[in-house]
């Protein structure tokens, strides 16, 4: 019996997105996955210990 698989949700990339994408690389001169993960920490930090 073959399993239905679950349809791929595909983000719309629209210009908004696309320019803060743009800041994000320029502000934080991301270069690689761990620079991603830092300005992710920097940018969410207070918001996610507010939340616990």
């Amino acid at each position: 019996m073959a399993r239905e698989k679950k349809p791929v949700h595909k983000v719309q990339m629209t210009d908004g997105k696309r320019n803060i994408i743009q800041q994000l690389l320029q502000e934080y001169d991301i270069q690689s996955a761990e620079d991603i993960q830092d300005a992710l920490k920097d940018l969410l930090g207070g918001t996610i210990k507010e939340m616990m």
